[in-house]
């Protein structure tokens, strides 16, 4: 098919009417979202700041010549014909891999518009003239899923997977996609794994301990030794309260808690209350003193040492080390050792949570729940999906209910929908005084428990593990807490994410970290001096604790004492107990 002169500048001209009514379309979408944005809008103006016309010109006229070079070198290949694409997914982009999609002539234009649509759009966010780094992400992140949202996989009508897998199953894949979305709207969520797999104390957290002590917030689970003898200081371990614990235990070949327990320690370990009407009121001061707090003056009592090593595992890491500088607020020596595990101090770069946030839904916050309230553990989870929306959300639309998949059985998908509430006016507080002013860091600006709390007050030696493709704490951020933190620092740099990078199985020995002992101020300065090492972190960090564990002393297989008895089995009631 040959394509004349005049229908190449024909189909010029309704591309470039097509990238004007799509920027449109694109400006609207963002300024019903965009509180942030809208707030930053001249008072007479549009709805959101508009690109300078000369720029936004240009890439409207980039957009209709590309569409104009596709639609030509589609039109003017010959049957059978393998014509090279003009544009391809970004690295780890798996929503077009499948054969389908490039050995239809139909299909394969569909994607490399949609993927020609979506770069234009990316670029049209990044030319938006906003100043402030905090609406500007959030723009970015609201055009990311804008375009995850309209990709062509995503609709039945233009995915041609979901045709043949219709096709070569005659019609199965339909009836039963559409059993999978009844199903789905029954549970409140997408499924993203197989949820009759796994089971807590079953097959999940099952790690054997003891529960010696619970209060409303929290139960204080104890392990058993696993070895003859045991490091003298014991470890306290704070996970999030934003989760489940056990993403700490999850089954005995990726466990670490059982890895610490096999390596002669004595754990101890917080599993946080999924909040209910009767914690509605319970705010910052109350999580960290029934939480961290409590905690470790029962590990004192029960082992006797006056000084535990403690860990705390993102927003468990925050509240553990406020805790710490509360206690030292008050002439407390708590601690001999602290790890964080991917924990934020500073901040000022929260990462894509932190573009979420702003003066209006923080506000909107505390005035739906901050005196009193619960946050939902379910929304909280999507807001989490969305961060990955094509990887958590939209691949499980197309998996679920256009294929009619099941999805497979995965520990850590199972976990991550194992949503967690909050209590209302500790979320807001967290919100306002951690996101939004970034408060933590500044001495005595925040006020604890009856203390101006100064975090350099905190001077025990620290172990900070960051990752390096973290989304939700970026690493150069977590990499701060050097600056704020009193004592001395090690900070090591694993590879991969939030999750996969923190929860990575010395046993497996896959991945990577990297260690430095420079001291630089600046992340990048402190990367660029660092040395790989092949495998898991944990073996770097387990040979740094034990160094500050003392003598090993015959371990105890009594869990407890008089005053602290065990109550029930691990992993206790609170992990079960369902949002």
């Amino acid at each position: 098919m040959s394509v004349t002169p005049e229908q190449t500048a024909e189909a010029l001209q309704g591309m470039f009417k097509f990238s004007q009514s799509l920027a449109e379309g694109f400006f609207n979408f963002l300024g019903n979202h965009n509180a942030a944005a809208q707030q930053a809008a001249p008072a007479a103006g549009n709805p959101i700041p508009l690109p300078e016309a000369e720029a936004l010109a240009r890439l409207q006229q980039e957009l209709a010549e590309a569409h104009a070079r596709l639609w030509t070198t589609m039109a003017q290949a010959k049957p059978g014909e393998t014509v090279p694409p003009l544009i391809t997914p970004q690295p780890g982009d798996r929503r077009f891999n499948a054969p389908e999609w490039s050995s239809s002539p139909f299909y394969d234009y569909i994607r490399q518009a949609y993927l020609l649509n979506a770069s234009y759009l990316d670029k049209l966010a990044d030319a938006l003239p906003v100043t402030d780094g905090r609406s500007k992400s959030r723009m970015q992140f609201l055009t990311r899923q804008y375009i995850d949202a309209m990709a062509p996989s995503n609709f039945a009508a233009t995915n041609p997977e979901f045709i043949q897998t219709a096709l070569a199953t005659k019609g199965e894949s339909i009836t039963q996609g559409i059993k999978n979305l009844i199903a789905d709207m029954e549970k409140g969520r997408i499924s993203m794994t197989d949820d009759s797999a796994f089971e807590i104390g079953r097959n999940l957290a099952t790690t054997p301990g003891s529960v010696i002590y619970e209060n409303e917030l929290i139960q204080l689970i104890q392990y058993a030794p696993m070895t003859a003898k045991v490091y003298k200081t014991p470890l306290l371990i704070v996970p999030p309260c934003i989760n489940k614990f056990y993403i700490m235990d999850l089954q005995p070949a990726n466990s670490l808690v059982r890895f610490i327990v096999e390596q002669g320690f004595t754990v101890f370990l917080v599993s946080w209350k999924n909040a209910k009407a009767e914690q509605a009121h319970l705010g910052w001061d109350d999580y960290l003193e029934k939480g961290p707090i409590t905690a470790l003056q029962v590990v004192r009592e029960v082992t006797k040492v006056a000084k535990p090593n403690v860990l705390g595992f993102c927003v468990g890491g925050t509240l553990l080390s406020a805790a710490l500088a509360v206690l030292r607020g008050k002439g407390e020596d708590p601690a001999e050792s602290l790890t964080l595990m991917t924990t934020l101090l500073d901040f000022a770069d929260a990462g894509e949570i932190g573009c979420l946030v702003d003066e209006a839904s923080v506000a909107a916050r505390e005035a739906a729940i901050g005196r009193g309230g619960v946050f939902s553990g379910r929304e909280l989870a999507q807001v989490f999906s969305s961060l990955r929306s094509n990887d958590l959300i939209w691949n499980y639309v197309v998996g679920n209910y256009l294929k009619g998949q099941q999805p497979e059985a995965f520990d850590l998908l199972y976990w991550n929908s194992d949503s967690t509430n909050l209590a209302g006016p500790f979320i807001a507080w967290y919100l306002r005084n951690m996101y939004l002013e970034n408060n933590l860091r500044v001495p005595g600006k925040l006020e604890m428990l009856g203390v101006k709390v100064d975090m350099g007050k905190v001077d025990l030696p620290a172990y900070l593990l960051a990752t390096r493709e973290d989304h939700i704490v970026p690493w150069t951020s977590a990499y701060l807490a050097r600056q704020i933190l009193g004592g001395d620092t090690t900070f090591v740099l694993g590879a991969s994410g939030h999750i996969a990078g923190a929860i990575n199985p010395a046993s497996k020995n896959k991945r990577s970290y990297w260690t430095s002992g420079a001291t630089a101020a600046v992340p990048e300065e402190w990367l660029a001096s660092a040395v790989e090492h092949k495998g898991s972190w944990w073996v770097h960090w387990i040979e740094w604790l034990k160094s500050r564990s003392g003598t090993q002393v015959s371990a105890r297989n009594k869990p407890g004492n008089a005053t602290y008895k065990v109550i029930e089995a691990a992993p206790g009631r609170y992990v079960k107990e369902s949002a």
